[in-house]
C-alpha cells in the first residue's frame, strides 16, 4: 500500500475553509495519490482505518490495563494487606 499522506495533495487547490465536505477532500486526496485508481484509493482507506483503529484498541488496552494495575495497587495499600517502607 501507498504511505500515508500528510500535507497538501500537490497539484490540487486547497478548499476554503468550511466549502468543502471532510469526506470529499479525504476521496480526493486518496484518488489523487493513487493515479486516480478508485479501487486501490478504497483499499488504501480502508488499511489506513484498520490501522487506525487497531492502534486505538491497543492504546485502550495499554490503558485498561495501566487503570486495573493502579486499582489494585490502591486497593492493597486501603486495606492494610501492603506493609509501608
Amino acid at each position: 500500500m501507498l504511505a500515508r499522506h500528510t500535507g497538501p495533495v500537490e497539484g490540487q487547490p486547497s478548499a476554503p475553509a468550511g466549502t468543502s465536505c471532510p469526506v470529499e477532500v479525504i476521496a480526493a486526496a486518496y484518488l489523487s495519490q493513487t493515479f486516480g485508481d478508485p479501487a486501490l484509493a478504497l483499499r488504501c482507506a480502508i488499511t489506513d482505518a484498520l490501522a487506525d483503529l487497531m492502534e486505538a484498541e491497543r492504546r485502550t488496552r495499554e490503558r485498561s490495563r495501566l487503570i486495573s494495575r493502579g486499582f489494585v495497587r490502591g486497593r492493597l495499600n486501603d486495606t492494610g494487606d501492603a506493609q509501608e517502607p
